[in-house]
């Protein structure tokens, strides 16, 4: 009988393989050597595809800006509405791939769907009105802030031990035990929180630029 064939190796399958290990270990996981493992070949076969591990860590980053949902910039919702959907569509994308936020955060570079997405934000942006410059702003405003967001939880920053906050020593953070166990509600209104006041302020310029328009 004749032995299974082994998958062909893709760009996709090393993609997906190296994915999968940054989101389990970390960047520091991710070696030619670990990949070829994981994947059942020699390593020279991965040069194949890649040149080197960074351009495998930019391709995962990639793929993961691949997830995020562009469609509100072009189904005629609102500058506000398509940009708060977008913001929660991006943060999605990135808490559940966090590990790959440090190689994202450096910008798209050459990475083609890091760029579509960088087009989208600010071509709706200046269709909708906004000046040049700060349609630039809050593409790199709400970078900053969806990034913030992904990289770490306020909630779970806080040890579930009662002890550690002594009311002599923190009189206002008796309940402060039990926001770890709340960790994701916590996070989530938080991230809405700073959502809505973030795009309430861009409205209110967005009324003077169009005053002055």
């Amino acid at each position: 009988m004749a032995r299974p064939r082994k998958p062909l190796l893709s760009t996709d399958r090393i993609v997906e393989t190296a994915r999968a290990l940054v989101d389990a270990e970390g960047l520091a996981a991710v070696s030619t050597r670990r990949l070829a493992a994981e994947l059942g070949v020699s390593g020279p076969s991965l040069y194949n595809h890649f040149r080197t591990k960074d351009e495998i860590l930019e391709a995962v980053a990639d793929s993961v800006s691949g997830q995020v949902d562009l469609t509100m910039f072009q189904d005629g919702r609102d500058w506000r509405t398509a940009l708060h959907d977008w913001a929660v569509s991006y943060r999605a994308a990135l808490r559940d791939h966090p590990n790959i936020v440090p190689v994202l955060a450096r910008g798209p570079g050459r990475r083609p769907a890091g760029l579509r997405l960088a087009d989208a934000v600010y071509g709706a942006m200046v269709e909708a009105g906004w000046p040049s410059a700060q349609a630039t702003s809050i593409g790199a405003l709400m970078r900053y802030f969806v990034m913030g967001s992904a990289l770490g939880s306020f909630a779970g920053g806080f040890v579930d031990d009662a002890s550690a906050y002594d009311p002599a020593d923190y009189p206002h953070l008796q309940q402060a035990h039990l926001l770890a166990e709340q960790q994701e509600k916590i996070d989530e209104r938080a991230f809405e929180t700073g959502l809505t006041a973030l795009l309430d302020g861009l409205a209110r310029q967005y009324e003077q630029v169009r005053r002055t328009a």
